[in-house]
């Protein structure tokens, strides 16, 4: 659950008069994009009917991706991008017609770049449930209204067989490699167990083989926030006004996941006790620099972002174990033959090394042996969206 914005994913800062200006006006009620919209860079791909670990199904399902590169003659050097719970297949590219951001990972991947688009065909797929193109609960129902709260429950395996349809529909039998950090680290983990066959090679940064207590009730609570705003209205609220959705219970969720993608000793370091402004913030009514920044960050996320795919993508990650049904982790870890690349932060408190060091301790083909590569960055979890040269340099041994 990060940043996965290219005008979030910098060092944290004080906020400027002018970034609180850019957000005045009322946010939509949802930041989805939905049909009608410009399209922007997207494709669109419909992959048919799926049904779900726990029952349900979806009639009809599709995806929204982007690429980059030409595919080979042979079909050898495609690369599947997977993005993280807050993210989009925009991954490379501007802001603009379509696009609230620019791309959210520009620095790794292009020409000359890490995962080089000269050599490499790119894939980027929005996740299944997500809301930025991809059937999600701000998509229509077969009743011609939104699923809301009626969109189907989801766990990362159901996630991947989407993505697994996709690539059936793309005609790309095996990845030269699935990449993926945070959520998309999860969802590459269950490739390579799953379809290892389609795996070359993985690249697992910044996720664990399994979400914890620790991290589901850091999820619970986020989900909390916005079920309780009461412009939710049980998740119908896709024809209010602007100003007249949930976004005080979404951009509060935001918040609270913020820091969990920053370290403590970034926040403190940038910010210390600073005041936002002349008022004092100790009784006379002025603000802290540190909340004004939280403030801020989270109602951004408001006008790109949608409250009903939040709950869904976070409960699905939730149900991340990559040993479930498979005899524990180990046993589940050692079905992979990919060549592999884990990378994990020093200072990420999201999901902490310890869980790197687990899926290196049992992986077959990992380039480290035993061990997982540690990432030392002031910046927590977000360091593998921001430390752009240092991740770029592990990804190239993977690639090269």
């Amino acid at each position: 659950m990060e940043w996965q914005s290219a005008a979030d994913t910098v060092p944290s800062s004080f906020i400027t008069e002018a970034q609180a200006r850019s957000l005045l006006g009322k946010p939509p009620a949802t930041g989805a994009w939905r049909d009608g919209d410009p399209v922007g860079h997207r494709r669109f791909l419909d992959v048919g009917p799926l049904h779900f670990e726990a029952g349900s199904s979806l009639g009809a399902v599709r995806i929204a991706y982007e690429t980059w590169g030409t595919l080979s003659p042979t079909g050898d050097n495609a690369v599947l991008v997977l993005h993280a719970l807050t993210g989009d297949s925009h991954v490379v590219g501007p802001s603009g017609p379509g696009h609230h951001t620019a791309g959210w990972w520009g620095g790794i991947v292009g020409p000359g770049l890490a995962i080089d688009t000269d050599r490499w065909f790119v894939v980027a797929p929005n996740m299944l449930g997500g809301c930025q193109g991809s059937t999600g609960p701000s998509s229509l129902a077969p009743d011609a209204a939104e699923w809301g709260t009626r969109f189907p429950y989801l766990t990362i395996r159901d996630q991947v067989a989407a993505q697994v349809a996709f690539a059936d529909r793309l005609e790309i039998d095996r990845w030269a490699a699935v990449i993926g950090g945070s959520m998309g680290g999860m969802h590459a983990l269950e490739w390579a167990v799953e379809k290892p066959a389609r795996v070359e090679r993985l690249a697992i940064l910044a996720a664990p083989p399994v979400s914890t207590a620790d991290q589901i009730a850091h999820n619970s609570v986020q989900i909390e926030a916005i079920r309780t705003d009461p412009l939710f209205r049980a998740g119908d609220y896709y024809d209010a006004a602007d100003g007249d959705g949930p976004t005080r219970g979404l951009s509060l969720a935001r918040r609270m996941a913020l820091l969990n993608y920053r370290s403590p000793s970034e926040l403190n370091l940038r910010f210390e006790r600073g005041w936002q402004s002349d008022i004092s913030p100790l009784g006379a009514g002025g603000r802290f620099a540190v909340e004004s920044y939280l403030d801020f960050h989270g109602n951004k996320f408001t006008r790109r972002f949608d409250a009903n795919s939040y709950i869904v993508l976070a409960l699905a990650m939730n149900s991340h174990d990559i040993g479930r049904g498979r005899g524990g982790v180990p046993s589940a870890l050692a079905r992979i033959t990919a060549r592999t690349l884990v990378l994990g932060i020093d200072s990420d408190r999201l999901f902490p090394v310890d869980g790197q060091r687990t899926i290196a301790a049992h992986l077959p083909n990992n380039i480290d042996g035993s061990d997982p590569v540690v990432l030392q960055s002031p910046y927590g979890h977000d360091g593998f969206l921001i430390e752009h040269d240092a991740v770029g340099s592990q990804l190239a041994r993977l690639l090269r």
